[in-house]
């Protein structure tokens, strides 16, 4: 016999919780979705700008009074929901060899294009024409590139911002492999 009580990790699904979601889906949605409609209208700058500006402030506000009217435990379930979620569709541990070359390809190109397509802009004057899908194409690619490297790499990210963090290479002889045998 199991009994449902309401905890932390699973809040009853209450009037609480479901105008605390609809509040943070709001909050989301209003300056994604109403920024856009505001410099549509032709306004003046300084108008446009002021109301933007607002809509924004508004949607943080609108956050906090959505977890305000969630309470902990709807936040807390809420965060398990949503980071359980990135938590099961991460990356894994460790990759294959093949992988992670392939990886670090991925996280460096855009990186590097950022980097020298300043300079490179007369020969390449699409870029300054068009940098919009090659903004959105290089975040894509250093994106994805973190999922396909895989953990480990995100551990060595964060060594870089602990200063104790020293690195540890491993031996040659572990990299060395018995020869495969056909038969």
């Amino acid at each position: 016999m199991s009994e449902h009580t309401s905890t932390p990790e699973s809040p009853a699904a209450g009037w609480r919780l479901q105008l605390g979601v609809a509040l943070f889906v709001l909050s989301i949605v209003l300056p994604l979705a109403g920024v856009p409609v505001v410099a549509s209208l032709g306004l003046s700058v300084g108008i446009t700008g002021t109301v933007s500006g607002a809509l924004l402030v508004g949607a943080e506000v609108l956050g906090i009074v959505a977890i305000a009217v969630m309470g902990k435990s709807g936040y807390v379930y809420l965060k398990n929901c949503v980071f359980g979620f990135l938590k099961r569709a991460g990356p894994p541990m460790e990759v294959s060899r093949r992988r992670y070359t392939l990886g670090l390809v991925m996280f460096c190109v855009p990186i590097l294009f950022s980097w020298v397509s300043p300079y490179a802009s007369s020969w390449i004057p699409v870029v300054t024409t068009h940098p919009l899908p090659f903004a959105i194409g290089g975040d894509f690619l250093l994106l994805t590139s973190l999922f396909i490297l895989g953990g480990d790499f995100w551990d060595k990210v964060r060594a870089l911002f602990v200063r104790d963090a020293k690195a540890q290479f491993p031996s040659p002889t572990s990299n060395v492999t018995a020869p495969e045998t056909r038969g």
